[in-house]
């Protein structure tokens, strides 16, 4: 459809205090009756955001001078009392292999016909949220409920669903995004809400009606006040719409340090609502870099030698377990993130060795399912929680009782002969900058190297950066990474990835703003948003 298509389609709007700034190039998603229902949302719960968001820069103000994280003394009696999550639904009892991806069309017919039990489809990480992006993902979800999804590519392929399909989840951007394409009472709309309120409106008697329901994943929260803001967003909107209190129903991404401090603080305010929580481990990464950035002496090795078995890493994965079950809730594992090669059968062979070692370890340690980020990953995945649970759903009788995790164990940053070699910053600024220049064309779910790449890895690759210069860390032959060095190696990586058409070049300034600004960026997505249509 052409711009001015677009623009006899749907121009720019104003509805109670609510404006679309950008002409919207899908019909029957921004119906004044689901803006309406939106900015509610967005008005009531909105004040609360912005006071939590103040919150979290306090917190790491606190952290900066060397207050640390503890277990909220003031939620002991929750974390001593019996009480379990609601029960959870039929078809999110049986979650062994989960597949995410963004709401792109062919991929999300892909996904749902994975033979995957979950199909989280993403507007956070795996999205880059241009205007068309979002509103298309919106569409694409409307048909994919209603099981009419379908795609036909230029030379006649044809992709549509099968009679079995995953279950479907959506996850939403975090609290701390703003929309910009919407405003309501003249400032920017919560993304959060704006892709929550969205999918539930359009869909939810739908769900209901197939026998399913309104399934979410929540990423990015960092304390149980930011998961009771979500819960008290769902009554509201449950009651908007005339529905059940408890039929939306979520797993909450435990992909920060602080809330790994409050995981059973968060099933608590969640408990009408919660199924499970997920060891979101890449994103996780990136917040013990950004939380303890200045914290002197701390400076991770290489992401390659940071492994889920060195010991932070170790006790968030079991504490999480032992929490879940504790409540009644499933536990999800960690992304694997291998793209099998269609040429290299070495390459496979070695990956997915891997992949099943990491997955062996998951369900030894009780996971109920982990996530996937590829199809062809999901028959590899399968058999391995087969072979441990066999006829059972779940393991949450696996109460992993004999865990026993300090806060000092989430904060243990050994790692045996950890170090930071050139090639370590090399990868950081090859990958890093790749991604960028991916998600500035619209695309945030990036094939890298034979992995499926999303916005945690450059986030990670670009705080390990910033933190190795501004503590001087030195490289395992003797070199400080300076920032010299960084210009230079940046340098010699742009001149291999540049290309005529491409936007490296834009890439190639975001990647140095954040490596080298004095300031730490909170997420790398605020600034890169101004380039985005």
């Amino acid at each position: 459809m052409d711009s001015l298509a677009i623009e006899e389609l749907a121009p720019r709007r104003t509805l109670a205090g609510v404006e679309v700034q950008t002409p919207t190039p899908v019909e029957n998603i921004l119906t004044p009756d689901a803006l309406e229902f939106v900015a509610t949302l967005h008005r009531a719960m909105n004040p609360t955001r912005m006071a939590l968001l103040a919150i979290r820069a306090r917190r790491q103000e606190a952290l900066t001078q060397g207050k640390l994280p503890e277990f909220p003394p003031e939620m002991k009696s929750v974390r001593e009392e019996a009480w379990q999550v609601a029960p959870i639904p039929p078809d999110l009892q049986k979650r062994w292999v989960e597949i995410t991806g963004p709401v792109e069309r062919k991929m999300m017919i892909n996904a749902l016909n994975s033979g995957a039990d979950v199909f989280m489809a993403d507007f956070e990480d795996a999205l880059s949220p241009t205007w068309a992006n979002l509103l298309e993902g919106q569409q694409n979800l409307k048909e994919a409920v209603r099981r009419t999804i379908e795609l036909t590519t230029p030379d006649g392929k044809s992709y549509r669903l099968n009679a079995q399909i995953a279950t479907l989840m959506v996850r939403p951007r975090g609290w701390h995004l703003n929309e910009k394409h919407v405003l309501v009472d003249d400032e920017p709309i919560s993304a959060s809400l704006f892709d929550f309120g969205l999918y539930l409106y359009h869909n939810v008697h739908e769900l209901l009606k197939r026998g399913t329901g309104p399934y979410f994943y929540l990423a990015k929260l960092e304390n149980h006040h930011e998961a009771r803001l979500w819960n008290d967003t769902f009554n509201l909107a449950q009651d908007l719409l005339n529905i059940p209190r408890g039929t939306i129903r979520v797993t909450v991404l435990i992909e920060t340090i602080l809330a790994a401090f409050e995981m059973e603080e968060i099933l608590y305010e969640l408990r009408e609502h919660i199924t499970g929580l997920n060891a979101g481990r890449w994103d996780y990464l990136f917040s013990v870099i950004k939380k303890f950035r200045n914290v002197p002496g701390f400076v991770l090795p290489d992401r390659a030698q940071v492994p889920m078995t060195v010991p932070f890493m170790r006790a968030y994965t079991e504490r999480l377990v032992q929490v879940c079950h504790k409540r009644g809730a499933h536990a999800i594992g960690g992304m694997a993130a291998f793209i099998p090669s269609r040429k290299d059968e070495t390459v496979n062979r070695i990956a997915i060795e891997k992949v099943q070692q990491d997955k062996l370890r998951e369900s030894g340690d009780g996971f109920d399912g982990t996530w996937v980020a590829h199809p062809d990953l999901v028959p590899v995945v399968r058999p391995v929680f087969e072979e441990v649970l066999g006829e059972r759903p779940h393991q949450k009788d696996q109460l992993r009782e004999d865990v026993r995790v300090t806060g000092r164990d989430l904060m243990n940053w050994t790692i045996e002969g950890g170090t930071i070699t050139e090639a370590g910053v090399r990868a950081n600024i090859n990958i890093g900058m790749q991604y960028l220049e991916s998600w500035l064309r619209g695309v945030g779910a990036a094939a890298i190297y034979n992995l499926m790449e999303d916005t945690a890895t450059a986030e990670i690759s670009r705080a390990q950066l910033w933190q190795w210069i501004r503590h001087g860390a030195k490289m395992d032959d003797g070199r400080p990474v300076t920032p010299e060095l960084y210009r230079q190696i940046r340098a010699e990586e742009f001149e291999k990835l540049n290309t005529p058409g491409s936007k490296f070049e834009i890439a190639a300034q975001l990647l140095d703003e954040l490596v080298l600004s004095d300031q730490f960026i909170d997420f790398l997505t605020i600034p890169a948003m101004d380039f985005l249509d």
